[in-house]
Parts: C-alpha cells; structure tokens; sequence
C-alpha cells in the first residue's frame, strides 16, 4: 500500500496543506497515520475521501457544517453497507436495506436543499435580467422616437 506526504495529497485534490490539517483539526476528515517523526501520512483512500469533500463543497456548495453532516452521513452509509454485506438472513438484510435508504433520503435531502437555495437565486437573476432587459427595451423605443429628437 502506497502512503502519501501532505504535499502529494495537497497537490492532487488542490487544495491547500492547511485546509487539510484543518479538515483533520474540524473532524472533517479523519487523522492520517504518522510517522514516528510526526509526518503524517495518506493512504488512497484518504486521497479519494478528500477528493469527495472538496467535490460536495466546489459542486454543491456546502459549508464547514454542512460538510460534516455530508461526510458523517457518508461515514454512517459505508458501515451500514459492510453490516449488509455480513448479513445472510433475508429479513435482516431487508431491515438493513431499509437503514441504508433513510441514510440516502436524509443525504438526498440535503442536497435538494442546496438545489432549492441555488434556484431561488437562479430565479431572483433571471427576474433581474428581465427588468434589465425591459429598461433597455424602453430606452431604446424612447431613443428612436422622434419626438425625442433634438433636431426634429
């Protein structure tokens, strides 16, 4: 298994060695084995877990909070999933496919929020840009009038 120095992980999921620490520091990501020189250190998958929280907060636009709903939720759906997988009894698996889809709605939800946020604000531009093309509209009929003429 490959490990990776912060300055590697930094660089592939660009973000910054500070954001990092601090994602580690906020409980966002948790802490990456260390050397015994206190280096820390990154597997794939800490790369791969980083590279979809800087993709939940660039696309979705979530905030520290709701950062660590998103990455508890995750968190909860893989354990969840490795509980499914251990299970052979049919109605245990049912129960357990039924936690799995409550953890899906309440992610799913969560970004129907942001969905809901981001189109109230596409709606608030367009109104905006409508009235901006209504005022151009009048000033241009009121720039072609030729009462409005100087010379008329």
């Amino acid at each position: 298994m490959s490990l990776y120095k912060i300055d590697d992980v930094a660089k592939e999921c660009g973000l910054t060695k500070r954001t990092i620490r601090y994602y580690e520091e906020i409980g966002v990501m948790p802490s990456p084995q260390r050397t015994d020189g206190g280096t820390r250190l990154y597997t794939r998958d800490d790369i791969n877990f980083l590279k979809k929280v800087v993709r939940a907060k660039e696309v979705l636009g979530f905030s520290l909070q709701e950062l660590h709903t998103y990455v508890a939720t995750a968190d909860a759906l893989n354990e969840q999933r490795f509980d499914y997988q251990q299970t052979t009894e049919v109605r245990e698996r049912i129960e357990k496919l039924n936690t799995m889809e409550t953890t899906l709605d309440g992610q799913l939800q969560l970004i129907e929020q942001k969905l809901q946020s981001i189109h109230a604000v596409q709606t608030e531009l367009e109104e905006l840009r409508e009235r901006v093309r209504s005022g151009i509209q009048k000033l241009q009929v009121h720039d072609h009038d030729p009462q409005s003429d100087e010379d008329g």
